[in-house]
């Protein structure tokens, strides 16, 4: 067989299974990435890369994968916007965590997601409390979206990354 031929192979195949390995563990995990995940997304690069190119170290070798890689992703896209039901498959749906100030505790609990996330996600949107919620969403990227009933409030996007915030004197 044709050595490049089987980095195609390969490649294609640990894509595949890394987009259903993350598409198992959830949305939510996406985009939360502690120290951990990011050790974690370490090591599973360097465990799939002989998955990939066998025992052809060459650059060629590497940037044949890399290039397979970057197709199958483009192709992927290009298919979720052209068929709604491939995006349904491939990306998850929004979903409701509190509506008209009710938590849905089986959505919450389904997403892990804990009472003080949702609570952060309130705060960092000027809301006290639930009840005071008209619509809080996890959004298809990880993120919570809130809406309040109160038309003073600006709507901001609560990413559930961690920033550095600086302290002004």
């Amino acid at each position: 067989m044709n050595p490049y031929f089987d980095i195609i192979i390969r490649s294609a195949s640990v894509y595949l299974f890394m987009l259903i390995a993350l598409r198992m563990f959830g949305k939510k995990e996406l985009s939360q990435l502690n120290t951990a995940d990011v050790i974690l997304i370490l090591l599973i690069s360097n465990s799939v890369q002989n998955a990939m190119v066998g025992n052809n170290v060459s650059l060629f070798g590497g940037l044949a994968a890399a290039a397979v890689l970057f197709i199958i992703n483009f192709t992927l896209k290009k298919l979720t916007f052209m068929f709604p039901k491939f995006s349904a498959f491939i990306q998850e749906k929004p979903e409701i965590l509190i509506h008209n100030g009710q938590m849905y505790f089986k959505t919450l609990s389904k997403l892990n997601i804990t009472s003080n996330e949702l609570k952060e996600a309130i705060r960092e949107h000027g809301i006290e409390h639930f009840s005071d919620v008209k619509l809080a969403m996890l959004e298809i990227d990880g993120n919570i979206s809130i809406i309040s009933g109160d038309k003073n409030l600006r709507q901001t996007h609560y990413k559930r990354i961690k920033r550095n915030k600086k302290v002004i004197n």
